[in-house]
């Protein structure tokens, strides 16, 4: 369904009668990629629907899957496993928690900066002097809007100094421009942000 797994067993050896628990000690006795495989095919369904249930997305959640046996390769090596069906639905869970944890981290910092990056760019504006934080969070996706509407070389220089954490001269490195046109690409795009902000 999500993932092809080469199969090299031994001609006539009906793995599929075997438990998973004899799978497992097969697969630490010998590593052979049949015996993922054929896990594989008894779990596929019980994974894909914990991703699923979790990540509530389709292309994420046979991405998760692929990923979720993957790991077998190595886990089921270092790994004591008693009952493979509860310790997969675990896995498959854990997993997709980290995903959702990370993605929400990803989230706030990417909040968190443009929160800070609007506060410096108004911070003499009066306009704003007067609106609590809940009331300056309301007004990031507009920030986000005039970002994409500024000029490349702003963008670029505003982006790099701003969400990653760049110096002035880490910018003029990496994109190539002086110093002296770092600092004015900048300033004019702090400017043009700001002209922008007050407007909407």
């Amino acid at each position: 369904m999500f993932l092809k797994i080469k199969r090299k067993l031994n001609p006539g050896l009906d793995i599929k009668s075997f438990s998973d628990e004899e799978l497992i000690v097969r697969y630490k006795d010998s590593p052979d990629n049949t015996i993922i495989s054929e896990l594989f095919d008894r779990y596929t369904h019980l994974v894909f629907g914990v991703s699923m249930k979790y990540l509530k997305n389709e292309e994420e959640s046979k991405d998760a899957v692929m990923q979720i046996f993957e790991q077998l390769f190595s886990k089921l090596k270092t790994q004591e496993i008693q009952h493979f069906k509860s310790w997969i639905y675990t896995v498959s869970k854990n997993h997709c928690l980290m995903k959702i944890r990370h993605e929400q981290s990803v989230r706030k910092y990417k909040d968190e900066y443009y929160a800070n990056m609007q506060q410096e760019i108004m911070e003499s504006a009066e306009l704003y002097h007067h609106l609590n934080k809940e009331e300056i969070n309301d007004r990031i996706p507009k920030l986000k809007k005039g970002i994409d509407q500024l000029k490349a070389d702003q963008r670029r220089c505003i982006e790099l100094l701003y969400l990653q954490e760049k110096s002035y001269k880490e910018v003029a490195e990496m994109t190539g421009f002086s110093l002296k046109q770092v600092k004015s690409y900048i300033q004019n795009g702090k400017r043009n942000l700001k002209i922008f902000l007050e407007n909407e």
